[in-house]
């Protein structure tokens, strides 16, 4: 007799580049710095989270990995499993076979854990029968999960392009962030836009805390660093919306020279390397993801010199990603299993 079918869930979401304003997402960094905004944009990169119910206990599947506990609070007590155990206590998931797809490099710098965050929890929602909530609340919620998890400081603007694709400004004011999306040619601007992966790992949250308590004590080099990077990030919405591409390279390459600064591990000889590669092929601008230290390097160049831009980075020793903005944010399917 064949089995019944039973209900499993499908969330798929994407990873980001951050174009300026990164680290002012850190409460509470923006509103220390009034105007300050975060402009992002989803790229297809997806992170992908099925849910399946079991009878008992928790299974974790992500690529070669197997992990088998009886229970969420023994699966947040896993290295592999910490961040998804922490999540199913929270949300109080049923027992479940948990199936992770990532196609960012790790520690790449391109906000896949909060993406994954984004995933599960919008997964976990769906499988319990309930209306989907609201991109700030899920945003707001990954975000404290993920500063539980790490005992540090965390921001958003790493959720609400998985949650809602495109090209994003995230605002940062009293009360909440405001977000407004960009209307932006992302067609044109993938022709211009180069990701790639500088074969190091990095680690956002240690870099993030040394920065943010600088700042709270009243650093006046983190103030005036901090001061640049915001009048920036000002600017990068307009030139975004107006096409103009070479205008944006430059501002990121300006928002680089300040966020370079904020600490030493920051920018590293190999990031450097790469993003001077890049100028001397044509690109008018580019920088480290998220917090740098190694990751992923954004680049943004004339349409013509791409792929000549590529083809130089690559023979530095990066890995070109296949990876170009995408407009649709998360997406939820149910699936239907025996």
């Amino acid at each position: 007799m064949p089995r019944r079918l039973e209900s499993s869930v499908r969330a798929r979401t994407w990873c980001r580049v951050d174009l300026a304003g990164g680290t002012l997402d850190l409460w509470p960094l923006g509103l220390l710095h009034p105007g300050s905004r975060t402009v992002n944009l989803a790229i297809d990169l997806p992170v992908e989270v099925d849910l399946t119910p079991a009878e008992e206990g928790y299974c974790l599947r992500q690529g070669s990995s197997e992990e088998r506990v009886d229970s969420a609070e023994a699966l947040a007590e896993t290295d592999g499993g910490a961040l998804i155990g922490l999540i199913a206590m929270d949300v109080g998931l049923p027992p479940s076979i948990i199936e992770i797809h990532s196609a960012s490099p790790q520690g790449g710098g391109l906000g896949a854990s909060s993406a994954l965050t984004v995933a599960t929890l919008a997964a976990a929602e769906a499988l319990a029968g309930g209306e989907r909530s609201p991109a700030t609340r899920v945003a707001r919620r990954a975000r404290d999960l993920e500063a539980r998890l790490m005992s540090l400081p965390t921001g958003v603007q790493d959720h609400y392009p998985a949650l809602l694709g495109g090209a994003l400004e995230i605002e940062y004011r009293p009360g909440g962030e405001e977000i407004r999306r960009l209307d932006v040619d992302l067609e044109a601007l993938g022709d211009r836009l180069l990701v790639a992966y500088t074969g190091r790992s990095h680690f956002s949250a240690g870099n993030n805390w040394r920065i943010v308590r600088r700042r709270l004590e009243g650093d006046p080099e983190i103030i005036e660093l901090f001061d640049g990077i915001r009048d920036v990030a000002r600017e990068v919405p307009e030139a975004l919306e107006r096409g103009d591409w070479e205008s944006v390279g430059e501002l990121v390459a300006s928002e680089w020279s300040f966020r370079s600064q904020l600490a030493e591990d920051i920018s590293t000889p190999g990031i450097e390397s790469l993003l001077a590669v890049a100028g001397r092929e044509g690109a008018w601008g580019g920088k480290a993801c998220g917090a740098g230290g190694g990751g992923c390097i954004v680049v943004l160049c004339p349409a013509e010199r791409r792929r000549r831009v590529a083809e130089a980075l690559e023979a530095e020793g990066a890995r070109v990603l296949p990876a170009r903005p995408v407009s649709s944010g998360l997406e939820v399917t149910r699936l239907e299993t025996r």
